[in-house]
């Protein structure tokens, strides 16, 4: 098989005193997680903005996440080739750098006004964030005491819900209201010349981010990232031959289970403001609607630290089969039910979703030994099941907005599956 990427793994507990060195690193890696949630979720503001500006269906609206997802898959590997010649600080530093520089790609975009350019720049970004998200979430997961990993990743990954709850009022202040569709009563028309200003509504809030980012690229630049030595170094080829990947089932459905998942989140997020702006559920401006997307994101970083906490205590496969029921049922309901019902329950699986990535990432590598590297990265490609979601567009477009959300709800089901039976280990290897 190919090799996947992924090469910042500690396969074996760190001793204490190495663990605690690694404390400001994790600290730092926090911002990071914070940076690309914070990017990411502007795009659930900035699709029904571009939405109105260029006129698009929602086949056409979801492309654009599709495009955004896409990047994991394409730009795995090349990170992790990345990592391994100049080494993990110097590809934080890159990552960052790529991911301001599609930030200012987007200003341009803005300025011609062009929606290919925004596929081009959107993908750019996202390779970035790739870059990031290579290293650091199987970082994370193996440093420390591997039954504590699931509680481990889910308290970093509370710093990306953080990014993910302020960035949509964020989108809602400058980029929705500030434009005339983002402002405007569901229905109403918008002329051509007023598309044209929307669009440039846009340069402000990617112009900051971009400044940002190169800040914080200068900020790891000069920090005294501690040297990981052998401990991150690639597990040698033979001996990574002797075992193979598919004995392992939890990896095997693992995979497939982010990929799902991933369905179920980027498909509630992006058709949130257009769902719940439609008269028959809460009848909001774009604007308006943003804001209540805060709650969605909030939800998921409040639902992290308690199943951080949780999770000391009890097993995470159970967590993780409690919560998929509790997503199932909230998603039934937002299907069949109106007005502001519809929109509460679509706002609360923010909750329940809360804990599912970063619980199936830590049991999809358990028990993988020398084959963690391998594993892990496999699971960060599957991250580009979001692209998917432009499946859910389509059935919007063909049965209705509200229908679409079964596509959601099928998929919390099998997450439950992989809870109950997929994520038991079947052949444990020693690191």
């Amino acid at each position: 098989m190919a090799v996947a990427p992924s090469t910042t793994v500690i396969p074996s507990e760190a001793p204490a005193s190495a663990r605690t060195n690694y404390a400001p690193a994790l600290t730092l890696l926090a911002s990071l997680f914070f940076m690309w949630g914070f990017i990411t979720v502007i795009n659930n503001t900035l699709l029904p903005h571009l939405r109105a500006v260029f006129d698009l269906s929602y086949t056409q609206t979801t492309l654009i996440e599709s495009v955004w997802f896409i990047a994991y898959f394409v730009a795995s590997i090349p990170s992790a080739k990345l990592i391994e010649r100049i080494g993990y600080q110097k590809s934080l530093v890159t990552g960052l750098l790529i991911m301001a520089a599609g930030s200012l790609g987007m200003m341009l975009a803005a300025s011609i006004p062009s929606y290919g350019v925004t596929l081009v720049m959107l993908f750019v970004i996202a390779s970035g964030i790739t870059l990031l998200q290579v290293a650091a979430n199987p970082y994370v997961a193996v440093v420390g005491k591997p039954e504590t990993a699931s509680s481990r990743l889910n308290l970093v990954q509370a710093m990306n819900s953080a990014g993910t709850m302020l960035a949509p009022m964020f989108g809602a202040y400058l980029i929705l209201g500030r434009s005339k569709s983002g402002t405007a009563e569901a229905g109403a028309v918008i002329s051509q010349a007023d598309r044209l200003a929307d669009a440039h509504s846009v340069i402000l809030p990617y112009g900051l981010v971009a400044a940002v980012l190169v800040v914080l690229a200068i900020v790891i630049a000069r920090f005294p990232l501690p040297a990981m030595g052998n401990a991150t170094s690639r597990v040698a080829k033979e001996e990574r031959r002797q075992h193979s990947l598919w004995k392992h089932r939890n990896l095997v459905f693992g995979v497939p289970a982010i990929f799902i998942y991933l369905i179920a989140e980027i498909g509630v997020a992006n058709l949130f403001v257009n769902f719940v702006s439609q008269p028959q559920i809460a009848n909001l401006t774009h604007e308006a609607a943003g804001r209540y997307l805060t709650f969605l994101w909030g939800g998921m970083m409040i639902g992290r630290f308690v199943g951080s906490a949780i999770m000391q205590r009890v097993r995470a496969e159970t967590v993780l089969a409690a919560v998929s029921i509790g997503a199932f049922v909230v998603m039934m309901v937002t299907v069949f039910a109106h007005g502001p019902v519809a929109m509460w329950s679509l706002i609360l699986v923010g909750l329940f979703h809360s804990i599912m990535f970063p619980t199936i990432f830590t049991l999809g590598i358990k028990g993988l030994g020398p084959l963690t590297e391998e594993g892990s990265g496999l699971l960060i490609m599957a991250i580009a099941g979001g692209a998917l979601v432009i499946v859910q567009g389509w059935l919007a477009d063909r049965f209705g907005l509200q229908w679409s959300f079964l596509l959601t709800a099928a998929c919390e089901l099998y997450i439950l599956f992989y809870a109950l039976w997929g994520a038991k280990p079947t052949e444990q290897v020693e690191g």
